[in-house]
């Protein structure tokens, strides 16, 4: 990357289409490096003790490391790549990069009407000025392509370059919405296999099956799984079956081979193993010391 920014003059003309930007530009923070740099103009530098307050909007997309953000209506959030950052004018804001880390930012400041009615409608918030996207090359592209018209200053420029910053707007709300909903579309999936494991806890069954009757691929499946309980599903399921057999084993009538059989173990020797492993000891002595105690 190499460093760029540029602060654009503004006629009334531009300032009528309803949407202006003000200035672009990026920047490559090394680790420990001092942030921002000092040759931003007065009205646009701010030190992390004292923060800033613009009278713009700016829109930041963090694509490499990482740091921390605040402002008056959000308290301290971490910040990964893949993020956007975005500043609202009058609110006192500040943020910087990790100094183990270092980050790579895009950003463009702009005003108008148009922005002004998105705040208003709730689609931008000062209460929740971040959001993560991940890495986009088509936001990343967006970026650019406004960075590289600034450098020309053709006639007639603002007008294209704000309506790439309204289409680069509009791609990560709809990023953050479909990313929304594909989460909540796996807090489904993973809620519903959740079930059929306990349903069929004394059934011969299996994750795959899980993945067929909920009609998702299996290494799919398999992924949202463990991202969401910590488990793979077949992990998760022999986990339900350790603690049913903790309760049977409280029952001394009910024979040790006989829980590994209803249980669908595969032997009483694989279900000790199993029982073993998740418990840190067999089900002899756990039902000696669950007798025990009572």
């Amino acid at each position: 990357m190499i460093n760029y920014y540029k602060y654009l003059p503004v006629s009334r003309e531009d300032e009528n289409w309803g949407l202006c930007v003000l200035n672009t530009g990026c920047t490559h923070i090394e680790a420990t490096g001092l942030y921002p740099y000092k040759t931003h103009p007065a009205h646009h530098y701010f030190n992390w003790a004292i923060g800033r307050v613009l009278n713009e909007y700016q829109i930041i997309y963090i694509t490499k490391g990482k740091g921390i953000f605040e402002s008056d209506s959000c308290k301290r959030r971490e910040i990964k790549a893949g993020t956007i950052i975005i500043l609202f004018p009058g609110e006192r804001h500040r943020y910087k990069p990790d100094s183990e880390t270092g980050w790579d930012e895009y950003w463009i400041g702009m005003k108008g009407d148009i922005i002004d009615n998105l705040v208003k409608k709730n689609f931008l918030r000062p209460d929740n000025p971040t959001i993560y996207i991940g890495f986009h090359e088509g936001i990343f592209n967006l970026f650019n392509s406004i960075i590289e018209v600034t450098k020309r200053e053709n006639t007639g420029y603002q007008p294209l370059i704000s309506g790439a910053a309204l289409h680069l707007m509009g791609n990560f709300h709809f990023i953050f919405k479909q990313d929304a909903v594909e989460c909540e579309e796996k807090e489904t999936i993973i809620n519903k296999a959740r079930l059929l494991f306990r349903s069929n806890i004394t059934n011969d069954f299996s994750p795959e099956q899980a993945a067929e009757e909920l009609q998702v691929g299996y290494s799919w499946f398999r992924k949202a799984f463990k991202s969401y309980t910590g488990l793979s599903p077949g992990q998760y399921y022999i986990q339900l079956k350790v603690e049913r057999a903790k309760e049977l084993l409280n029952n001394p009538e009910i024979p040790i081979k006989q829980i590994a059989y209803d249980l669908r173990f595969d032997s009483y020797f694989y279900f000790s193993k199993m029982f073993k492993e998740k418990t840190g000891i067999p089900p002899t002595d756990y039902r000696k010391r669950a007798l025990g105690s009572l």
